[in-house]
């Protein structure tokens, strides 16, 4: 039975794992007033007729903290990619200069940093929603095994190491949004 346990537990651990992993890529993608490759990171292009991410047909990088430079690898992808940055709505005004593309970061007013902040606590929240449903089918996982002979005191203590996990998880996520906010908040 301790075998049992240990996979319920080694799984709900897992689950957790992953609820803090898509809620640290989230936050990312959430811009803090400093350039980042990482902004333009959903940005799909147009190439020879599919869908590409634009990581994947050109350079980007971060000259310095308020521009984003985009290198295509060939010259005819300048005005595709122009457009998708334009279509995939970021806020962000593209300037095509005929051999890259630059972008100027503008500095965030105070009313976009509160919803950039009300974004992470959203995303904080869906990162907790996720941890609980894996707190969740742990326990009815220990409950089967109940039923199945485990005794009652074994399983009281592997629901009280699932609660610890989920304890523990739901303070990085607290955690990682309080640093996220502070990083937006930050002029």
């Amino acid at each position: 039975m301790q075998e049992e346990i240990e996979f319920v537990l080694d799984s709900a651990k897992e689950a957790m794992s992953k609820s803090i992993k898509h809620l640290e890529d989230a936050l990312m993608k959430i811009r803090a007033g400093k350039a980042s490759p990482a902004m333009l990171d959903g940005v799909m292009v147009e190439y020879y007729g599919s869908q590409t991410p634009l990581n994947q047909v050109a350079n980007v990088n971060t000259p310095d903290p308020r521009t984003i430079s985009v290198q295509p690898w060939e010259k005819a992808m300048l005005e595709p990619i122009e457009r998708a940055i334009i279509n995939a709505n970021l806020g962000l005004n593209p300037q095509n200069n005929g051999e890259l593309i630059i972008i100027s970061v503008p500095p965030l007013t105070e009313e976009r940093r509160k919803d950039l902040v009300k974004k992470a606590r959203s995303e904080a929240e869906d990162a907790k929603v996720g941890i609980r449903n894996a707190r969740k089918e742990a326990n009815d996982e220990i409950k089967k095994l109940e039923k199945d002979g485990l005794s009652e005191d074994l399983a009281k203590d592997a629901e009280g190491e699932v609660q610890k996990l989920t304890n523990d998880f739901g303070q990085k996520v607290d955690n990682e949004v309080e640093r996220k906010e502070k990083d937006i908040m930050t002029v």
